[in-house]
């Protein structure tokens, strides 16, 4: 856990030089804000007409800080629902506090939902979201390096591959040959820009079926729209342990109710889910083995004793998160059933020829797609 904190004390001194009034009450802050990872504490402040998130980082460099800061400044300038940074009396988006870094947020009243009581309506605004969130960020020029490009999660499964029990045999070759597939079947030449990076129902909140803030932009990064996509697909069309075409329907008909899909996107589509699927089931393995207790938790994915998940076992959670993603990554090579039968049609009668031919004449005469 993380060893630096706030005391009151300090967020009384916090709220004084952000010019904010007075401390009413302190709070955790809403578990939307928590998703992240434990290097981090946040922290909801009541200052009378409005609260506040104070955010303790402990972990991550200046630079990464300042690159979220600037992205999130230019996205409110475009009134994207992302969170709006607070400056200080000194014009300071974050500053040092005991070897942690210190940002400040306006409070987004919202709630953040289940993926099973996600509806209609609030997936459709979710990829309208997404959808405008590729449109704006277009305009962004900073660099912001891919994290999570093929070549880097393939590279870091190949690292944690000899770490692997010899009873993962089964799980290891379906990891072996996804790199295999992947890395000759994967298409880079395809739209790019800002992406978010892993839009989760934990990222989102909402307001009745209204869609007012998109959090934890931890991931975000300049990469492939459609990979974007496919991760919201893998993660707000999925329930019931099947894809669900209706969720995938209104999700798609939000996201290009702003930015219509290519040819070339939807032929790429399965594959971008498959990466997807398999850059999430490498990133939760890696997370169980930095974990104490590591062996535990690989031997209870081999044995399906998978246990509630608990806010407080991180391994727990890595271990239930590896097992999810490695269904679908399943499911999505075909090799079980789970609703991708639909979806692949879906995908495959969906491009529009006439309304991107629209979308590229206006591009070619400087608007918007």
């Amino acid at each position: 856990m993380v060893e630096a904190t706030l005391d009151k004390r300090q967020i009384a001194g916090l709220v004084e030089e952000y010019g904010l009034g007075k401390v009413q009450g302190v709070a955790p802050a809403p578990t939307a804000w928590d998703r992240s990872s434990n290097h981090q504490r946040n922290f909801l402040v009541d200052v009378g007409r409005n609260k506040v998130i104070f955010r303790l980082d402990e972990r991550r460099g200046e630079l990464d800080l300042k690159r979220e800061v600037d992205l999130f400044l230019y996205l409110r300038k475009h009134n994207f629902p992302c969170p709006q940074p607070l400056a200080d009396r000194k014009s300071r988006h974050y500053r040092d506090i005991g070897g942690a870094r210190i940002t400040a947020y306006k409070h987004i009243d919202g709630r953040r939902c289940d993926v099973d009581e996600l509806s209609a309506a609030q997936i459709e605004n979710s990829g309208r979201a997404l959808g405008e969130l590729h449109l704006i960020g277009k305009g962004y020029k900073k660099g912001i390096e891919n994290r999570f490009s093929f070549e880097r999660v393939a590279d870091l499964y190949t690292e944690m591959r000899p770490r692997l029990p010899t009873y993962f045999r089964r799980i290891t070759r379906t990891l072996d040959e996804e790199v295999e597939y992947l890395g000759s079947y994967l298409e880079g030449k395809l739209p790019k820009g800002v992406i978010y990076g892993d839009l989760l129902n934990e990222s989102l909140l909402v307001k009745g079926e209204k869609l007012v803030g998109i959090v934890s932009f931890e991931a975000a990064c300049r990469g492939k729209f459609i990979f974007d996509l496919a991760t919201a697909v893998n993660a707000l069309c999925f329930s019931q342990g099947s894809y669900d075409l209706k969720r995938f329907e209104c999700l798609i008909a939000g996201y290009e109710s702003i930015r219509t899909l290519s040819l070339a996107e939807w032929d790429a589509f399965p594959n971008e889910l498959r990466f997807s699927a398999f850059r999430f089931t490498v990133t939760r393995l890696r997370d169980i083995l930095r974990l104490p207790g590591a062996e535990a938790g690989l031997a209870a994915i081999t044995e399906e004793r998978l246990p509630d998940p608990s806010p407080d076992d991180e391994r727990v959670r890595a271990v239930r998160g590896f097992q999810e993603f490695f269904d679908r990554l399943s499911i999505l090579r075909r090799e079980r059933d789970g609703g991708m039968e639909s979806m692949l049609l879906a995908m495959a009668t969906g491009y529009d020829y006439r309304k991107y031919q629209k979308v590229k004449a206006v591009e070619r005469k400087g608007g918007k797609s």
